[in-house]
């Protein structure tokens, strides 16, 4: 994939607080000189001071560093330097994501000093764009739930309700975006850490087709991990689909090892009008049923699509079952998170697989799997994606549910097993907030989250447009022609 050129806003002077500048406005704004690097930055510095301890979304601050790369940002504008697309904006990573000279824990006391000496892919190459990285955000220890706490930093807090969790495990950076602390994230999903969070703040996030986005450097496993986990992607969250689409052009592409060899060309939308787009909307499953008032907000979102003239179709499936689908996620993922485990643990986790009555049995026995039964999931992972495949030649892009309720109260209870969350009065597996976002992402396809507006509690409420694998940009391209439709990004109220 080529460099992605510079986005120059079509507005040179947006009419909202610099905080809510979407990362192209900042990057126009600095580059046609409405206002500096280093200006933009103290403001995004102010607010955080200001409205980020009831939060705790930023854990991190490396400010002296981020002002002399702000002012050596302003100082290559005015010396006609070369200017990459996030020239000058200041913005936060994920804590999980290595960051040079800065400190990244994963939410781990024993990394709670970790200082990195190399900056992850994904963050290098957003440094290369220009971007000026100047603190990390929240997360669970190692990525490891769909609430954002640790022993390190604590609870963050969702900005439409401190009472709920923002989500897991990007929770930290959705929250961020969503009261204007920074303008663009990078977020991480293995098991809807990307989408859940964005859901559950309102904002917009896209998971990467497995594989395009280089995300070494990440944590877990153990710094200086060289593999990529299975299923898990690096990925662009931000307050609008083109910084999504800008991202991507950023950070996809191959890593240095292929980079001699290899080429990342991914394929253009499949269409130019939405009303030639051709959707299923997937949204009943018995085994996971979501709530009615998340129901209300996709069901408005998939008939504002119908009525643009798009082809919709509640029946589409492809050619196997949501069960079958969740059940070989679960087993793969198993198998996925416990990369960094001792030999120790893992025997410890045969054990518990054995206990069929114990409280996350299955899920400790698909950690502790032989390969020979993960080799047999994975074939029946292909499987599946030959007939997402297939389904893919008659349909574009499919709408689901990123999650099945609205942000849930913090609940750190253990083990994590036995909590419950709350579908219609009925009390559900905690687990099954990970069902519909891993639905897509075990057969590794690109999926967008937006804004489907707040439900009758007050929260909101997101919706997962999913698509061919490598289509990204069909996906984004959907998601953007949709969001302008239904409302997209909106403030939480007192931010």
């Amino acid at each position: 994939m080529s460099e992605p050129s510079p986005v120059i806003s079509t507005d040179p002077a947006p009419a909202v607080d610099e905080a809510y500048w979407s990362a192209i406005a900042a990057a126009t704004a600095i580059r046609t000189g409405r206002i500096s690097s280093r200006e933009y930055l103290e403001h995004l510095l102010d607010r955080i001071e200001r409205l980020n301890p009831p939060l705790s979304a930023v854990v991190t601050l490396d400010v002296e560093r981020a002002r002399r790369e702000a002012d050596a940002a302003d100082r290559a504008i005015a010396e006609g330097g070369e200017l990459g697309p996030l020239h000058g904006v200041a913005m936060t990573i994920k804590d999980s994501f290595q960051t040079i000279g800065m400190r990244t824990t994963s939410g781990a006391p024993e990394l709670s000093g970790h200082v990195p000496e190399v900056d992850a892919v994904p963050v290098a190459r957003l440094r290369a764009a220009g971007a000026v990285v100047f603190g990390k955000t929240n997360l669970p220890i190692y990525a490891g739930d769909t609430q954002s706490y640790n022993e390190v930093f604590g609870q963050t807090n969702n900005p439409w309700n401190l009472e709920r969790t923002p989500g897991g495990s990007s929770g930290g950076s959705a929250a961020a975006l969503a009261t204007g602390l920074t303008p663009f994230e990078l977020g991480s999903d293995i098991g809807g850490s990307i989408r859940g969070p964005a859901s559950t703040c309102g904002v917009f996030g896209h998971k990467p087709s497995y594989g395009i986005v280089p995300a070494l450097g990440q944590i877990p496993g153990p710094p200086g991990t060289l593999t990529q986990a299975d299923i898990a992607v690096a990925g662009p969250m931000a307050r609008t689909v083109e910084d999504l689409e800008l991202g991507l052009d950023i950070l996809a592409g191959p890593d240095e090892w292929h980079a001699p060899g290899y080429r990342l060309d991914l394929p253009p939308p499949r269409h130019e009008d939405i009303s030639d787009y051709r959707v299923a909307v997937w949204f009943d499953e018995d085994s996971c049923p979501i709530d009615d008032r998340v129901r209300e907000r996709l069901e408005a979102a998939a008939e504002t699509l119908e009525a643009t003239g798009a082809t919709v179709d509640r029946a589409a499936r492809p050619d196997f079952t949501f069960d079958y689908a969740t059940r070989v996620f679960g087993q793969l993922l198993g198998a996925a998170m416990c990369g960094g485990f001792s030999h120790q643990e893992i025997e410890e986790l045969a054990v518990r697989g054995l206990r069929e009555e114990e409280e996350g049995a299955l899920a400790a026995r698909w950690a502790s799997q032989r390969h020979r039964a993960w080799l047999s999931a994975n074939e029946r992972r292909l499987q599946m994606r030959r007939k997402w495949h297939e389904f893919f030649k008659e349909w574009d892009a499919v709408l689901l549910p990123s999650l099945p309720t609205t942000a849930i109260p913090h609940d750190h209870s253990e083990p994590m097993g036995a909590r419950r969350i709350t579908v219609n009065g009925e009390e559900r597996a905690y687990g099954e907030q990970t069902l519909w976002v891993g639905l897509t992402g075990v057969a590794y396809l690109p999926a967008t989250v937006i804004p489907a507006g707040a439900a009758a509690d007050g929260l909101p409420v997101g919706l997962q447009i999913a698509g061919p694998f490598l289509e990204d940009r069909t996906t984004l391209d959907l998601a953007r022609r949709l969001s302008d439709r239904i409302g997209g990004f909106e403030r939480p109220p007192g931010y």
